[in-house]
């Protein structure tokens, strides 16, 4: 009988892994793992470029039916209207945006106390955003990675079209997206730009002073 064949797809900050798994059984088929550089900052070509080797140490993804992709959390990928990556991803573990993220926390706290509300403007503001967003920010944050990039990259803070972390940008790529590419169709706003469409503008605005444009549903 022949088997249904799934993947899962680990990006984390080390490494690639690529684990085939038999379907109805749960039994390991084959396996892939490539490293990740080190650092805080990296290029995700290098993601790319892991998970191809990893997929194809697992004999390859021709004979999966279907594919997951998890992966490290906050990191910040920012591209242009194109699709291009336009600077290194910032990842969790960056913490050059502390600075920002107390900013922002100082921001959020700034209108008066209501009732209820701490008097502490900083207390304050940690409670408005836990309230708005259910967090309140640390450098590991994206939104405070792209404050850092308004304040420090302003140039690059102007081409920003689509924001996402690692394992939006890599799934991204997987489903045949990528830098001029098109999918149907499409091209950025399909997989990455329409998540966008729920955030908080106000709340991003506050310290990027900008929204980077929506596309429209048929692509940027």
């Amino acid at each position: 009988m022949t088997r249904t064949l799934v993947a899962g797809v680990d990006t984390s900050t080390q490494s690639c892994k690529v684990r085939v798994t038999d379907a109805e059984t749960g039994e390991m088929v084959r396996f892939g793992q490539a490293k990740h550089p080190n650092g805080t900052s990296i290029d995700p070509k290098f993601w790319w470029d892991a998970f191809l080797e990893a997929a194809q140490q697992a004999g390859g993804l021709d004979d999966v039916e279907a594919l997951a992709v998890g992966g490290q959390q906050h990191g910040m990928v920012i591209l242009d209207q194109q699709g291009n990556v336009i600077r290194d991803a910032m990842l969790w573990n960056d913490i050059s945006s502390a600075p920002q993220a107390a900013a922002l926390i100082e921001k959020m706290g700034e209108a008066p106390a209501e009732e209820g509300e701490p008097e502490d403007v900083i207390a304050r503001g940690k409670q408005r955003w836990v309230k708005a967003v259910g967090s309140s920010p640390v450098a590991s944050f994206t939104l405070t990675k792209v404050a850092w990039v308004a304040e420090n990259e302003p140039e690059n803070a102007k081409k920003i079209a689509a924001i996402c972390l690692p394992h939006d940008w890599l799934s991204w790529r997987i489903a045949g997206y990528g830098p001029g590419r098109r999918r149907r169709g499409r091209t950025l706003g399909s997989a990455v730009h329409r998540p966008f469409r729920r955030f908080r503008h106000h709340l991003l605005r506050c310290r990027f002073q900008r929204i980077p444009p929506r596309s429209d549903r048929h692509g940027a």
